[in-house]
């Protein structure tokens, strides 16, 4: 099942108090960028974020699941209606995310 432009739409606005937050649809799902790095990504309308420390410490109550098959297991985040929650949770996880490799150049 793909996820819905509504519900990337929702979480856009939900994040739209931070600067830098871009997406890019793949495959009937959408990634999530905070300032050029992937935080996670939007998978069957249900927002999923890398596994990472910060992340897992941020969220009172830690679900893993696998966005698509042969992916490695995310967090879920199940308060995706708490704006200030979400906004934290993505600065929280900033440094720790890696940082993207430079393109090559043809």
């Amino acid at each position: 099942m793909a996820s819905s432009k509504e519900y990337l739409q929702f979480i856009l606005e939900q994040l739209s108090d931070l600067e830098g937050i871009t997406f890019r649809a793949m495959m009937g799902e959408f990634i999530i960028y905070y300032c050029g790095k992937i935080v996670g990504g939007i998978y069957d309308d249900r927002l999923l974020v890398k596994s990472v420390k910060s992340a897992i410490s941020y969220m009172p109550t830690v679900s893993y699941e696998v966005p698509y098959e042969g992916a490695k297991e995310m967090l879920v985040v199940d308060e995706v209606d708490n704006k200030e929650f979400l906004m934290g949770l993505f600065n929280a996880m900033y440094d720790e995310l890696p940082t993207p490799k430079p393109k090559k150049k043809k």
